[in-house]
């Protein structure tokens, strides 16, 4: 099978007198967007090795597992913890159904762990097998870039591989942070988080992004204490304001301490558990301190500034809007470019790469209008803009049309949480520019209606669009009046 490769911004054939490569394309990292990439361009004709570390469902710069962070411990599992912990809410919510829950309900941590550990296993399983099924090569070891067309591999047993290549991939991921801070090593990550033997009692999280709003509310769903520190006023940055209000409600609703603007100073280790000082001059024990306080990308073993890899101030790798770097035989994706970092971001970009290499299709990742969801309990999804960067954003005026309900399940439960639903509309081209939602099932909601915006669909599209009744889902086809009217040139309102 011949192949096409993207040469210097040019599809160009493969000639006679080309240089004899080990692989056409070796890709480090077998995380979401290194298989990804390594199995696509399989399919189109290219011989294709990859390496990986060692799995261990805790990660380190020697072990790490095909699958990568989503499927090993990132999405994946911290999406069976929270299906875990919303059973405690639904069996209070049971109660006014007529379910008698005489006896208290206990939990036993250990087995949802086991369970987890069981499913991320077979994870791994199958994402090799999808390796092995693509004819890729699997190397377990840790790789690194020594020349433009030439990487190494560190195997188990320290012997060193040496291979060429046409066109080398790095797929390495991101790693957990932590603060620099005294007594930050009594702290855990999100990693260790997944994989705790014991349930805490006692948690304090540092941290205002989604992780943090996450493993707050697994826990306190499994009847952890819950104390949450941000430095902002409200958790979720970079969100919708209107939806981060909604969401700081639920999780103080739900039990949560918040402790807005707020960063942690000291960590001391005590008889009675991890003293945490503030710098309001708090001090609180906790069985355990998780610091969900970002990510950085996984560059620092590659060897990459030695052979003229240029990186970001972050250390994530700097590529065009090909996932080319300035090396023409390098390219990255995922993670480890800090573009937009979603599991099916990375699978975006390495199904681009695969087609502009070796496909014969160059093609360009579109970062615009990504999807995504906060897994706390509710959850929060949105799609396109947020109010605050529409009006940054705006050339006209935008129209504002909200709605705020008790959801149905609720009204006969008598849990006081209500579902939040918001559409941002162009006024003069009626296109629907951001929509974002709220309460339960709102991921499974807002991916319909990402296909929307991705479609360009306009305010009269959805007003004329059959709801699904009874259902929270139609109110996004049912909100015909504005809530409010933004002109162009306004200043978003606040700076939460």
């Amino acid at each position: 099978m011949s192949r096409k490769m993207l040469i210097d911004g040019e599809v160009s054939q493969p000639n006679e007198g080309e240089v004899h490569y080990d692989f056409d394309l070796f890709v480090i990292g077998a995380g979401s967007g290194g298989v990804r990439a390594s199995r696509f361009s399989a399919n189109f004709g290219a011989k294709v090795g990859i390496c990986e570390l060692p799995f261990h469902p805790i990660s380190s710069e020697v072990v790490g597992g095909v699958g990568g962070t989503c499927v090993i411990r990132g999405c994946v599992p911290k999406k069976i913890l929270v299906y875990g912990a919303s059973f405690g809410g639904e069996i209070e919510d049971a109660k006014n159904y007529g379910w008698e829950v005489n006896e208290k309900v206990d939990f036993n941590w250990k087995k949802l762990l086991h369970k987890k550990t069981e499913e991320i296993i077979r994870l791994n399983g199958i994402y090799k097998r999808l390796l092995s099924n693509a004819g890729v090569k699997l190397f377990e070891g840790e790789g690194k870039i020594v020349g433009p067309n030439e990487v190494e591999v560190t195997q188990l047993d320290g012997t060193k591989l040496s291979y060429s290549a046409k066109h080398i991939l790095i797929a390495t991921g991101s790693r957990a942070q932590r603060p620099t801070i005294p007594g930050q090593e009594l702290g855990i990550s999100s990693d260790e988080a997944l994989s705790l033997e014991e349930l805490p009692k006692r948690v304090v999280v540092l941290g205002g992004g989604y992780i943090a709003v996450e493993f707050a509310s697994i826990w306190r769903g499994m009847g952890v204490s819950v104390d949450l520190f941000f430095r902002k006023e409200l958790p979720l940055r970079g969100f919708d304001d209107e939806m981060r209000a909604a969401v700081a409600r639920n999780l103080e609703g739900r039990g949560i301490d918040l402790h807005p603007q707020t960063n942690l100073t000291e960590l001391i280790k005590t008889e009675d558990g991890i003293k945490v000082i503030t710098d309001h001059g708090e001090e609180l024990i906790a069985d355990v301190v998780l610091f969900a306080t970002g990510r950085a990308p996984n560059t620092k073993r590659l060897n990459l500034e030695a052979i003229g890899v240029e990186l970001d101030k972050t250390g994530a790798v700097k590529v065009d809007e090909y996932s080319r770097t300035n090396i023409p035989s390098i390219w990255a994706v995922g993670d480890v470019t800090n573009r937009a970092n979603l599991t099916p971001v990375a699978l975006m970009e390495g199904t681009c790469f695969a087609k502009t290499v070796f496909g014969g299709q160059p093609s360009k990742p579109d970062h615009r209008d990504i999807p995504c969801a906060v897994f706390c309990i509710p959850p929060l999804s949105v799609v396109g803009l947020s109010e605050e960067q529409a009006i940054e954003q705006a050339k006209g005026d935008i129209l504002v049309f909200t709605s705020t309900f008790t959801p149905m399940k609720n009204t006969v439960s008598g849990r006081q949480e209500k579902t939040i639903m918001k559409l941002l509309v162009d006024a003069e081209t009626d296109k629907v520019i951001g929509a974002s939602m709220c309460g339960p099932d709102s991921p499974e909601i807002v991916q319909g209606i990402a296909i929307a915006l991705k479609c360009g669909a306009t305010k009269a599209q959805f007003d004329s669009t059959v709801g699904i009744h009874p259902s929270a889902a139609e109110e996004f086809v049912t909100m015909r009046s504005v809530t409010r009217r933004i002109a162009a040139g306004s200043k978003p309102k606040t700076n939460l």
